[in-house]
């Protein structure tokens, strides 16, 4: 069985990402999203296990100390992590996993698997961003102030990923990241031990 397509998806809070990837798995069935570990409490419709699994500090210190996460992080005063017993053992029942995480978790993982398909979703404008991070109604003038800045620095980052997809329309750009996908399955790296095969296959001529 050809393992699955590790595929990393960042973009600055507020751009829609999570919206987005909700809309890709409408479309592509393939499809594993890994369930981050986090320190931060629910928010409203927050489903442990679901959308995030929820700890505590001591429990997230405690998953590192048993070396369980693929990456994690500090952000906004919160940890997250990924947990790499669900990524690989996804990857290897074929299924395409997807990581919702920023942008350094996104490079932490890329330095562990190069070939994983990186994807940055930006909002149309900075204007639009800061609309929809007031329109959460959860961010004080001061959060909201740290979140922007954050998202300039990791928005200068975006032209380290391999694909950027401007989030103007959230069906469109989740029609875009299904096509970026199946593109990157038809790419002669991931294909490269089939293509290998079949040559030698005609070594039997």
């Amino acid at each position: 069985m050809k393992k699955g397509l590790l595929i990393i998806l960042s973009g600055p809070s507020g751009a829609g990402k999570g919206s987005v990837l909700a809309e890709v798995k409408k479309r592509y069935d393939n499809l594993a999203v890994s369930v981050s570990v986090t320190t931060r409490q629910p928010r409203a419709g927050e489903i442990d296990g679901v959308h995030y699994h929820f700890k505590t500090v001591d429990e997230f210190i405690e998953l590192g100390r048993q070396d369980a996460f693929l990456e994690n992080e500090c952000n906004y005063g919160n940890y997250y992590g990924t947990l790499k017993s669900e990524v690989i053992d996804n990857l290897n029942r074929g299924k395409d996993v997807v990581l919702e995480i920023d942008v350094k978790g996104a490079f932490n993982v890329l330095g562990k698997y190069p070939d994983a398909v990186s994807i940055f979703v930006c909002p149309s404008s900075m204007d639009v961003l800061k609309e929809r991070l007031k329109g959460r109604g959860s961010e004080t003038a001061e959060a909201l102030r740290v979140r922007l800045t954050s998202a300039i620095g990791e928005i200068k980052q975006a032209t380290r990923y391999g694909y950027v997809v401007v989030n103007n329309d959230i069906q469109e750009s989740a029609e875009d990241v299904v096509s970026i996908i199946k593109a990157e399955k038809c790419s002669a790296k991931i294909n490269r031990e089939f293509i290998e095969n079949l040559a030698n296959g005609g070594n039997a001529l």
